[in-house]
């Protein structure tokens, strides 16, 4: 489980650059993963040996010059809601307006850690002038310059200091499976339908996500915890459509669970939105399970499901090995399958493979497909092992790293995927210096 730091602010206080500064050093690596650069609001920082998400709200404000008020009040709102830090950030050339001073009014009845950040202070008289924001009664404020970074390294000692300790995992051995996708794709019938009206449950766990409830689950020979982010929110106070709200609902969920199952409506298809859950998933080293509910509306051709899978796939790639399940949840309709599939990429998340079952395997594969050379330079892959992570990682020891490409790099992540089966886990390749 990871802390959630919002960045809020209204537009052009550079939010955007602090953020993209933030996550930096390490978007360099989580992005060369799988050549994605696709949302820029989300990613993974570190400080001090503490990680967490920074998500920045600025980049969900369509037209963002003359953004109305109330929708910089929702994200403030959505932010206070989910994040576990808000770093508020001004801007000392424009000092405070009115804008400031509502986002300001939000955060002060917060019970949350809000740190004050004072941006584009790189002089000493912009730092005398930063005095103002004093006048937003939230205390002392961190002036600092995102475009050369200055200010930076004591505003995160002070943030990662102010994060709640994570409860270790390990009070409940059991699996998470989390129900994600955009609103009105099925995510509370599907559950609904899961439990039955005489609800299987064991408890109600009130799930350390805060608001999204952790059904204990335990039928048909399965025991899981069913991590639910549907309907949560009173629909008044969030307008359905907002793209920002169910990233950041499933930011949430993804990162507290072992599966996500991914819901998507079969008459919408696999949008930009679905896109992104999925690649959030991915990218957080989860399983995953595409269910493509709603199929029973579908007009059927010969060959639509085929057809139909077929696209998604071609949309995942270079990580196409994942479960796609139709189910329609109004008919029950391959519902269980839906969590069968699930258990099973679960069991392929948890795997272990011997250090001798899996140099016996590979070593003969790599023998008779080695590396490319490059340079006129060989490569020797001499030794490969699992790395003790939670999630499949493996490392392959060998005289030249540097020299392994890519698309040498995927064929052994998928000769690995074909050997030991790991079909819906992202499974990460290093090469290491002998």
């Amino acid at each position: 489980m990871g802390n959630i730091v919002a960045i809020v602010g209204r537009p052009n206080v550079g939010k955007s650059t602090f953020f993209n500064r933030l996550i930096q050093r390490r978007e360099a690596i989580v992005d060369a993963v799988s050549g994605v650069t696709r949302d820029r609001n989300y990613g993974k920082s570190d400080w001090n040996g503490k990680t967490f998400s920074v998500i920045d709200t600025g980049g969900y404000v369509k037209g963002s010059d003359d953004v109305f008020e109330s929708e910089i009040d929702k994200q403030v709102e959505l932010a206070i809601d989910e994040a576990d830090a808000i770093l508020f950030m001004v801007d000392v050339e424009t000092g405070i307006t009115g804008m400031d001073e509502e986002v300001a009014n939000l955060l002060r009845k917060v019970k949350k850690p809000v740190f004050l950040v004072v941006n584009k202070v790189d002089n000493s008289k912009r730092l005398e002038n930063a005095v103002e924001f004093y006048s937003l009664g939230l205390g002392d404020y961190f002036p600092v310059a995102s475009t050369n970074g200055s200010g930076t390294g004591e505003l995160l000692d002070a943030l990662v200091k102010a994060l709640p300790e994570l409860e270790d995992e390990d009070e409940t051995e059991l699996p998470r499976f989390a129900v994600v996708g955009r609103p009105n794709a099925g995510k509370s019938s599907f559950i609904n339908a899961l439990i039955g009206e005489n609800r299987y449950i064991v408890t109600d766990i009130a799930g350390t996500t805060r608001d999204s409830i952790d059904t204990k689950y335990n039928r048909y020979g399965f025991e899981f915890n069913l991590v639910d982010t549907a309907g949560i929110r009173r629909k008044s106070k969030v307008k359905e459509d907002l793209e920002f709200y169910s990233v950041m609902r499933s930011v949430r969920a993804i990162e507290n669970c072992d599966v996500c199952l991914i819901i998507m409506d079969a008459e919408r298809g696999f949008d930009g939105q679905v896109q992104n859950i999925f690649w959030l998933a991915q990218r957080n080293r989860k399983g995953i399970v595409i269910l493509v509910n709603k199929w029973d509306l579908m007009e059927k051709e010969t060959n639509t499901l085929k057809e139909y899978e077929k696209k998604i796939r071609q949309e995942i790639e270079p990580f196409t090995d994942v479960p796609i399940v139709f189910i329609s949840v109004l008919t029950k309709q391959r519902v269980f399958k839906a969590i069968e599939t699930a258990v099973e990429v679960f069991k392929n998340r948890s795997k272990k493979i011997k250090t001798s079952e899996l140099n016996d395997t590979m070593l003969p594969i790599i023998e008779n497909y080695p590396p490319p050379a490059w340079k006129g330079k060989y490569v020797k892959i001499k030794f490969c092992m699992q790395l003790p992570t939670p999630q499949p990682q493996f490392a392959f020891f060998c005289n030249l790293p540097q020299y392994i490409r890519d698309p040498y790099k995927r064929y052994l992540e998928n000769q690995l995927r074909e050997k030991f089966d790991f079909t819906g886990v992202p499974i990460s390749v290093y090469f290491r210096k002998k």
